[in-house]
């Protein structure tokens, strides 16, 4: 399997931890991306994946996979290892849910906040702005820590008592956050003592 995508961007992020996580990681290739000069927008590029994103897997059967979520269960499925999304219908269903409101209200509000209302990648890639909507989505993302806190306040992992798909977007969501400059309430006691065991698992310590 080839993982097309750029180090330390915040879907890479995601994706590279799952397989870290199935002690994967040596068993695929990873092609750089030139994100910085435009390569994900070519038609090349996008014939492989038209969401024109990073990242995406090519499969050796000639499979392409986009999507952060796809990706991640593929991986779940294919290699051994504790399960990332549930082995139970309720585990999966609570993980998906989960996982859904860190991916909407961290990775993506603080996506469109970075890109809306800061200089972003830069006017080359940054062709449009809207910077009210930017702001409205920082708000959406630290209500969304307001709400991942109190969660954690009664379990260990924002799915349940194990570590999963749910967490590694969180925890990804935050690396940006933290990047973007949005930080963390300091209140939220809850969400940062997680933050630190999740950054303390060697999946994630890289």
């Amino acid at each position: 399997m080839k993982i097309y995508d750029i180090e330390n961007f915040v879907n890479p992020a995601r994706v590279r931890i799952a397989l870290a996580e199935k002690n994967a990681t040596d068993k695929v290739e990873f092609i750089e991306v030139d994100v910085m000069n435009g390569e994900h927008r070519t038609e090349a590029y996008k014939a492989k994946n038209p969401d024109a994103t990073v990242p995406f897997a090519e499969l050796e059967c000639g499979t392409y996979i986009s999507q952060c979520n796809a990706i991640i269960e593929y991986i779940d499925g294919e290699f051994k290892g504790p399960s990332l999304i549930g082995n139970t219908a309720k585990q999966r269903a609570i993980t998906q849910m989960m996982n859904i409101r860190a991916e909407a209200g961290l990775v993506d509000a603080i996506g469109a906040y970075f890109h809306h209302a800061t200089p972003g990648l830069g006017p080359h890639l940054e062709t449009y702005q809207n910077e009210d909507w930017g702001l409205k989505k920082k708000e959406t993302a630290q209500d969304t820590m307001r709400y991942l806190d109190s969660v954690l306040a009664n379990s260990d992992y924002l799915a349940g008592e194990e570590f999963s798909m749910a967490d590694i977007t969180a925890f990804a969501g935050l690396i940006f956050a933290d990047f973007a400059k949005v930080d963390i309430p300091k209140e939220l006691t809850h969400l940062s003592s997680w933050h630190q065991r999740v950054a303390s698992r060697p999946s994630c310590a890289g």
